[in-house]
């Protein structure tokens, strides 16, 4: 009996060994944060010189497929001022969706953010989003995203 477990164990071990080199010689890796990475093309839009705190009522809490090409989807509210309506991107579905902080129509926010030009238009990249005592942290003053966190410089 000891001798048919140690067996078992042992071809285990071998198979997990080498399927896992017939994966990894197949091209198959990991394909990370959907490009929101910190140097994806998107996040490189971020500017620290260009941010601002702005106040308002959530009009709309979406989705923007694909921002850039290569992009997973990500998740956007758009924000109506005293002074103006505009959109702004929080970031990738798969991270914002599975916070605790939940932002819907109606909810009074303190968006503080990058103001940038995206397809034309103005739209602000959340650093942080208040909604009475909650803060959703989204990125870090340089605009470095938290979902990244495990790849700091």
């Amino acid at each position: 009996m000891k001798k048919s477990m140690m067996l078992i164990t042992m071809l285990t071990m071998l198979s997990f060994v080498f399927t896992t080199e017939a994966l990894a010689q197949q091209g198959m890796m990991w394909k990370g944060g959907g490009g929101w990475g910190p140097g994806s093309p998107y996040a490189r839009m971020y500017d620290p010189q260009t941010v601002e705190v702005i106040t308002g009522e959530v009009v709309s809490v979406g989705k923007i497929t694909h921002p850039m090409k290569g992009m997973s989807y990500g998740v956007h509210l758009v924000v109506k001022t005293d002074k103006e309506t505009i959109p702004v991107h929080l970031g990738p579905g798969w991270y914002v969706e599975n916070q605790d902080m939940k932002i819907e129509p109606k909810d009074i926010v303190e968006v503080k953010g990058s103001r940038i030009t995206f397809e034309g238009k103005p739209v602000l990249i959340a650093v942080e989003v208040k909604k009475g005592d909650e803060v959703l942290t989204l990125r870090n003053p340089d605009g470095f995203p938290v979902w990244s966190g495990w790849r700091r410089r």
